[in-house]
């Protein structure tokens, strides 16, 4: 019978693959990752909206009655407007809101007074040549900012408080360390992503980011609901080390994860590649990128972060630790049974041959023994040394 496919395999848990086992390679990969979040969060930041740092926005058509405006045409206007009143301003990029006929762009400068914004609000009339009532202005204080970011880091703390008590209940502690680290992980390697790549964090930002926390929560408990059923009673006489039972509960679980996530993450590629990018809708860009970045980390740390973690854990506690080592030293006397097992087997196999040889009429030669010398059958009739050339007859 042929051999099931990998795919078939997988679906059926038995692909075996060994992912808790190389934990030592995702523990590197992970170091190294956060190590570069982490820089990136030192050197680089991040690129704040307005309404955590504060300033003013404006707002300017993108048509007009001469044509239509690009984005970077928007933002050299109101660069060169807002330079006009402050030549050290830093302008950010133009985003666009809406699509087709009320299509628009917005471009962040910093805070102005109301004086200064109405000059600049007359430069891009002027410059841009579109009606006053088409340019408008927004002045957002960072001090709302700080606001939304305290509320923010409270909910963050009370989540990952119910998150560990509902784990240490469920499971145990281990379990709760284990997916508090994998959360911890999916939220620093999201911010790293925004650091690194220069997105813009805003209000919809943060909420993504409270979003993926309960998503990641979610595919963790999954796992080691299945670890939990494979380890019970384990030390009782098990054939596996707990290692190897995590190992099988992560395979068994592999394709409900990857199944999930897929199916979580199609919805959000789709608010986030058509509703941001053909649709032009700025607001579902910020939620849609934080959530499709942070879920994609999800599914993947609860495969080969969360539960190769919880067995570095769970083979430093003593019963499980001599449980392991009950099952190699098994395994290791087994193997040290089989080799003379094999060896009696082949010389009773090599016996047997040399009898079969015997009964069908051969001879079984000495060990060591020189092959038996032909008989010389030529001139039978006459012997002795008359037969020898060059003898004499007596």
């Amino acid at each position: 019978m042929a051999r099931p496919g990998l795919a078939t395999r997988l679906y059926q848990g038995e692909a075996n693959l060994n992912i808790v086992g190389r934990r030592k390679l995702w523990f590197t990969i992970a170091a190294a990752l956060l190590a570069v979040s982490i820089g990136s969060f030192l050197i680089r930041g991040f690129e704040l909206g307005i309404e955590f740092a504060g300033g003013t926005s404006f707002t300017v058509p993108a048509s007009t009655a001469q044509g239509e405006i690009t984005q970077d045409e928007a933002r050299d206007a109101v660069e060169r407007a807002v330079q006009s009143v402050d030549p050290d301003a830093e302008i950010g990029a133009a985003q666009q809101v809406g699509n087709g006929d009320d299509a628009s762009y917005t471009v962040r400068a910093p805070a102005l007074t109301a004086a200064e914004a109405e000059e600049v609000k007359a430069a891009l009339v002027e410059d841009l040549g579109v009606s006053a009532d088409e340019v408008s202005d927004n002045q957002v204080s960072s001090a709302w900012g700080d606001a939304v970011t305290e509320k923010a880091i409270l909910g963050l703390v009370i989540f990952l408080v119910l998150v560990v008590a509902y784990l240490i209940v469920r499971f145990e502690w281990r379990m709760a360390v284990a997916a508090l680290a994998s959360l911890l992980f999916d939220l620093v390697m999201t911010a790293g992503v925004y650091s690194l790549v220069g997105f813009e964090v805003t209000p919809s930002t943060v909420i993504g980011f409270l979003t993926i926390l309960g998503y990641s929560l979610y595919d963790v408990v999954v796992v080691f609901d299945k670890v939990q059923e494979n380890t019970r009673g384990i030390t009782a006489g098990s054939t596996r080390t707990y290692a190897e039972a995590t190992n099988l509960a992560v395979n068994q679980t592999l394709m409900r994860s990857l199944n999930t996530g897929l199916v979580a993450l199609l919805p959000v590629g789709g608010l986030l590649f058509i509703g941001a990018g053909f649709l032009g809708a700025g607001t579902l860009k910020d939620l849609g990128l934080v959530l499709f970045v942070g879920m994609g980390f999800g599914v993947i740390s609860s495969i080969v972060f969360a539960a190769p973690v919880l067995s570095a854990l769970k083979d430093q506690e003593p019963k499980i630790k001599a449980h392991n080592a009950r099952v190699l030293a098994r395994r290791a006397q087994r193997s040290s049974d089989v080799a003379p097992k094999a060896e009696r087997a082949r010389a009773a196999n090599a016996t047997a041959s040399d009898e079969v040889s015997v009964l069908a009429g051969g001879s079984t030669p000495r060990p060591g023994a020189r092959p038996a010398a032909k008989r010389n059958t030529t001139n039978r009739g006459g012997g002795g040394a008359g037969n020898r050339p060059g003898g004499k007859r007596r």
